[in-house]
């Protein structure tokens, strides 16, 4: 007999939608962090400060927690169609992203930055809630793929810098065509899968029953701890490395090695979702916020040894960073109610966004506080909060059921 539950879990268009959703977030996600890949330039034309330069990556988390708690209050990732939000926000995002190219100063950038992470915020949820209904095994490496590549694409603009050119209007453009792609692609190409998330209406006390339900909080929690030190890590790891490549190595060095400090996280998700699908996702979470969590307090001791050596740890760091990512959201996808995993994704997001605009702007004062030797240590205690949780998740969930086995 075919056509059944187990015919559907192995069905081979399902790799087809994988490579399809992992490639749009790659180009959609490369908005994000293109005036952080050249805020040098920027800088330099508007005497910017090093806490106004935070705020150009700050912004755009700002925007995209407006962007999420607005869906997440209206339940628009449970509402409408996931492939028209995605697409209709990768084209909006793409749009606002090519307005730096004609703002005429920091103030008017801010705003397009603002408003290029509030339309992302309709493209990272949806994204994961698509794959999720082709995958029920193996749905570990199937998030951790997606988020590995939004990873990838976050570190785009660096390797268009670094390629093509240090010039604003040549990773203005690369980007925002990118995410114009995305859009098409995703429109033309992309159907639900086999396994569809129940639909229902809009309900105001949605986003409250979530609140109040106990396994999405605690999944939520240890993503808070992850991302306490992720985006601090993504933003200033550049400004890091370029600090200590002064003097011995040219600038192209430092943005190949800041591609590779946040594009080895791609690696680290797929690595992630592998090892989670087999080990469990807790065990997962917690070994890799552990190394992140050494890594946070050790980085800054290699600030002056050879740069081999240097590019080595901020590439180990950047694996282990985001490797535990997709499987925070694997989590809440299995644990949240089935009519409302759209709207706990998007608290989820919402709330790690948040939280990271903290740390983004504590790493520069810490510097000048403490130098770069111990700037990054405070980020150590992102990961350990994160292990508690997940710690009481796991504990939760001694008796877990079929459809939550690989927590």
């Amino acid at each position: 007999m075919t056509g059944g539950p187990r015919d559907a879990d192995s069905d081979p268009r399902r790799w087809r939608a994988l490579v399809l959703v992992s490639a749009c977030m790659l180009l959609s996600l490369s908005a994000w962090m293109t005036a952080t890949a050249v805020s040098t330039e920027l800088q330099f034309r508007w005497g910017l400060g090093a806490g106004q330069v935070g705020l150009l990556t700050t912004t755009v988390q700002l925007g995209f927690v407006a962007g999420t708690a607005l869906a997440a209050v209206l339940n628009l990732a449970d509402v409408l169609p996931s492939r028209v939000l995605f697409a209709g926000s990768a084209a909006l995002a793409a749009g606002v992203n090519a307005l730096l190219l004609v703002v005429p100063g920091y103030r008017s950038a801010l705003v397009a930055r603002f408003l290029t992470g509030l339309f992302l915020a309709g493209v990272y949820p949806p994204g994961m809630k698509m794959i999720s209904t082709w995958f029920r095994s193996a749905r570990g490496l199937a998030i951790g793929t997606v988020v590995g590549a939004l990873t990838v694409g976050k570190a785009l603009p660096y390797l268009i810098k670094a390629v093509g050119g240090a010039s604003l209007p040549t990773v203005v453009i690369g980007a925002s065509a990118a995410g114009g792609l995305a859009a098409l692609l995703v429109l033309i190409g992309y159907r639900d899968g086999p396994f569809p998330f129940a639909r229902r209406p809009f309900e105001w006390n949605r986003l409250g029953r979530i609140l109040r339900h106990r396994e999405t909080m605690l999944a939520t929690g240890g993503y808070l701890g992850h991302m306490w030190e992720l985006y601090a890590m993504w933003t200033w790891v550049p400004t890091f490395l370029a600090f200590a490549a002064a003097g011995r190595v040219g600038a192209a060095w430092v943005d190949v090695a800041a591609f590779g400090a946040i594009a080895a996280g791609g690696l680290g998700c797929v690595w992630g979702g592998l090892a989670a699908d087999r080990m469990g996702r807790g065990r997962v979470v917690n070994l890799a916020m552990a190394a992140s969590g050494i890594c946070c307090v050790l980085i800054g001791l290699v600030v002056t040894a050879p740069l081999w050596m240097l590019a080595l740890v901020t590439g180990v760091w950047g694996f282990f960073v985001v490797a535990d990512s997709a499987q925070f959201s694997a989590m809440v996808t299995e644990v949240a109610p089935s009519d409302s995993v759209g709207t706990a994704l998007m608290l989820q997001t919402s709330l790690g966004f948040l939280l990271t605009m903290v740390t983004i702007q504590m790493v520069p004062v810490a510097v000048d506080v403490v130098g770069w030797t111990w700037a990054f240590a405070f980020l150590a205690l992102g990961p350990a909060a994160g292990i508690a949780s997940i710690r009481r998740l796991v504990r939760l969930r001694t008796v877990p059921s079929p459809a939550v086995r690989t927590l």
